[in-house]
């Protein structure tokens, strides 16, 4: 049996496979906890279910991708909790599959894919999000497979690496087309790009501008630089308007080419209203402190008390804090670019929400932070191992399971001893 766990070290597809059975099955799990909508799905489900009866739009205030895989789910399962949450549990397990493609593109290191695969699974985060019927899950699910194509494009030659490039505009625009927080990584990708390629110059010692020829170059050989910028960014805006189709069709105040573009203002508008004070608003600085969770359900359903609370696992919040300042430290120590790569990323991705105009923010917001964790956790670990093979994290990933099983009942849904129960879990007054 060991040597056959040995065995999986070189067989990606299959170590692949079982973590997707793993994470669906775990997502699936008492899935219709609670039986009721919650937090949310309240303004998500009705306009899931307006895109199936064409009826007319509802919840303008968001693109409409999201919306129509919640449809979706709905047309296949019902007007019922496995309807209404089945294409975010898909979701949920693309993301973690999506961690493991990146970190093993990344690294080559089955321990570091498979360890930050499963800290994807672990980071509760993902697993509450999996579960509820909202946008966020799937934002982050075209986020990081966005990342991955980019990844394999960078490593790539010939047509393959135009094919995957424009992949990556696709699904930057279907994360645009979720919720517009998908932009400014448009605009990151982009310039990673061409930082990326001026890096190549200089240490190829060429001219800066030789970085936008297609020719002699380490990543993305073949591919000019304007024209890919261009490509990237034509194919994520037609893809995004794309998602807009369906609402041509409704039976109320269907939408037609000059209401289309009509629509993108309005969204902004509501965007950048000013919002009232919200229970569970939090600021941009408090989401890796975790300091205000968010209670997505607590109430009595189906005889027992109940709640489902959007809070992190604090070792992999926590502990990715240190790791991230660790990728930084190997980066002025070593000069290693990879982990410098994961800083930079959870950087920007919390670094957008200091820009973005929102009147008021909430730990959702976080989201594709809490995933960015998750991939400089085992880069972090990986480096400073040095090959030694010392166990650290299994030994955090071990650690990590325990803590995801003392949080599981206030995650899941699952009966509470009563309506104070949850205090139990309650380690920050903040977090009641």
């Amino acid at each position: 049996m060991f040597d056959r766990l040995k065995a999986l070290r070189d067989r990606p597809w299959t170590v692949a496979l079982l973590l997707a059975v793993i994470a669906e099955a775990l997502f699936l799990i008492h899935l219709d906890q609670p039986s009721v909508i919650m937090f949310d799905e309240i303004h998500y489900l009705p306009a899931a279910q307006a895109l199936l009866d064409l009826s007319g739009p509802r919840n303008v205030e968001h693109p409409m991708l999201g919306k129509e895989l919640i449809a979706a789910g709905m047309a296949l399962l019902g007007d019922n909790p496995f309807g209404w949450r089945i294409a975010s549990t898909i979701a949920g397990t693309a993301t973690v599959l999506g961690v493991f493609a990146f970190l093993w593109l990344l690294t080559g290191s089955m321990r570091a894919t498979l360890v930050g695969a499963l800290l994807t699974l672990l980071n509760q985060t993902v697993y509450v999000q999996a579960r509820t019927g909202m946008l966020d899950v799937f934002l982050g699910c075209f986020l990081v497979w966005a990342l991955v194509m980019g990844l394999w494009s960078m490593k790539s030659g010939g047509r393959q690496v135009w094919w995957r490039w424009l992949a990556v505009g696709v699904l930057l625009g279907m994360t645009t087309a979720v919720k517009w927080a998908g932009v400014p990584y448009i605009v990151l990708a982009g310039l990673a790009f061409l930082v990326i390629r001026i890096r190549d110059a200089r240490r190829a010692k060429k001219p800066v501008l030789a970085a936008l020829s297609g020719r002699d170059q380490p990543h993305w050989p073949g591919l000019p630089a304007i024209p890919a910028l261009l490509a990237m960014g034509m194919v994520s805006v037609v893809t995004y308007f794309l998602t807009f189709l369906p609402a041509f069709f409704y039976a109320t105040d269907p939408l037609s080419l000059p209401g289309l573009f009509a629509q993108q203002l309005h969204m902004w508008q509501m965007q950048t209203q000013i919002l009232p004070h919200h229970t569970y608003q939090s600021s941009w600085w408090s989401w890796p402190l975790m300091l205000r969770p968010i209670w997505y359900f607590y109430e009595w359903d189906r005889g027992a008390q109940r709640g489902v609370l959007l809070i992190g696992n604090p070792l992999i919040m926590w502990g990715g804090l240190l790791a991230v300042l660790a990728c930084y430290w190997a980066w002025v120590k070593d000069k290693a670019i990879r982990p410098l790569a994961m800083a930079l990323l959870w950087t920007a991705s919390l670094a957008i929400y200091v820009v973005i105009p929102k009147s008021i923010g909430f730990y959702y917001y976080y989201y594709p932070s809490s995933i960015f964790l998750c991939m400089a956790l085992p880069v972090a670990f990986l480096h400073f191992d040095k090959g030694r093979n010392r166990g650290w994290e299994e030994w955090f990933t071990a650690l990590s399971l325990l803590m995801f099983g003392y949080f599981y009942p206030i995650l899941s849904g699952a009966p509470l001893t009563d309506s104070q129960g949850f205090l139990h879990w309650m380690w920050i007054g903040s977090w009641r």
